[in-house]
């Protein structure tokens, strides 16, 4: 196999179920993941949009069982591996176990920016299963650089093989990027990792940025299709990063045909920045919030970008979902007094 410089792994299987109301079913997944195989894509991320055990009323109930979407993904793919996403608190380490009796291959184990010692129990027990450990630090915009590292390295000594910086709500700059990636360089003795959402038209710059301090492993997802805006495109990072003369050892031309042939079909509607994915990185709000809080303003018959604008002033996350029809609720009393 190629030697890579930078090793992508693909969330539209993941990611790309926010933007799809959790609606993959198995023939979509197979078809998916073949396609990506196909490509030499090294890793591909299958799951409900909120990670293991997100399939609820607060997070949005899935079509299909993400267990057996992995079994599916898993039989579709002769060389890249399945990874999984587990927030503690909403995945548990039976979801963990069932998910490598499965066959995947990598858990990341996602925590807020300032919550990494939740993730110990799970990234031992992930080690203990054998599966390469990511340690994902969500909302990296809400917390200085020092934090960040804190935290980082917290996850390290847990036994993480690599560390994220998230930037789930799209709201980083490309020198808070680099600030970041570049800090966590000097601080940890494994790689660093990159995941971006568009919601300012910033995650291709920033994930360049990311790779430009020395990240190597990098979140994309094919015909941009993730939560709020979504994220990196990653047939376009791909083609980017051959421009560069970094190696990816994905085929450029079959990371197209499967976004234009496999994923395009499917999508409701283009991934785009509309004012409600804007809003988000404006706010700085958890970009699977949108749709959520698009139904609870149509409920009580708000402008979401006031919703999205006050769980920004609150600092809510993920995990907080329920939140937002709190939030909703007040600003539609407090209108209603007004008037």
């Amino acid at each position: 196999m190629t030697k890579r410089d930078v090793l992508i792994t693909e969330v539209a299987l993941r990611d790309g179920s926010h933007a799809l109301a959790h609606s993959y079913t198995i023939d979509q997944v197979v078809s998916i993941a073949k396609g990506l195989d196909e490509a030499n894509i090294p890793y591909i991320e299958v799951s409900h949009g909120d990670g293991l055990g997100g399939s609820s009323l607060q997070y949005g109930l899935s079509r299909t069982d993400e267990m057996e979407l992995i079994s599916a993904a898993v039989s579709a793919c002769n060389h890249a591996k399945i990874a999984v996403l587990l927030l503690p608190g909403i995945g548990t380490v039976e979801h963990l176990k069932e998910a490598a009796k499965r066959g995947a291959k990598m858990a990341r184990i996602a925590t807020h920016i300032t919550e990494a010692d939740v993730s110990r129990q799970h990234l031992s027990v992930a080690k203990e299963l054998g599966m390469e450990t990511v340690g994902f630090l969500m909302m990296a915009h809400m917390a200085p650089v020092e934090t960040l590292v804190e935290q980082a390295v917290l996850m390290e000594s847990y036994g993480a093989d690599s560390v994220y910086v998230v930037d789930s709500a799209g709201a980083l700059l490309p020198h808070q990027v680099k600030e970041r990636i570049r800090a966590l360089r000097s601080s940890l003795n494994i790689p660093i990792g990159f995941h971006a959402h568009n919601n300012l038209s910033l995650a291709m710059a920033n994930t360049l940025a990311a790779i430009e301090e020395g990240a190597t492993r990098i979140d994309g997802s094919v015909r941009c299709l993730g939560a709020g805006a979504g994220n990196t495109q990653t047939e376009v990072l791909a083609a980017v990063l051959d421009r560069l003369g970094i190696e990816t050892g994905i085929d450029v031309y079959k990371m197209m045909d499967v976004a234009e042939e496999l994923v395009a079909p499917i999508l409701p509607k283009p991934q785009e920045i509309t004012k409600g994915s804007l809003v988000l990185g404006y706010a700085g709000v958890y970009s699977s919030f949108l749709l959520h809080a698009n139904r609870a303003a149509k409920h009580f018959g708000l402008d979401p970008r006031d919703i999205l604008v006050e769980l920004g002033k609150r600092k809510v996350v993920g995990g907080q979902e329920d939140m937002i029809i709190d939030v909703a609720s007040e600003i539609a009393k407090k209108q209603a007094a007004t008037v």
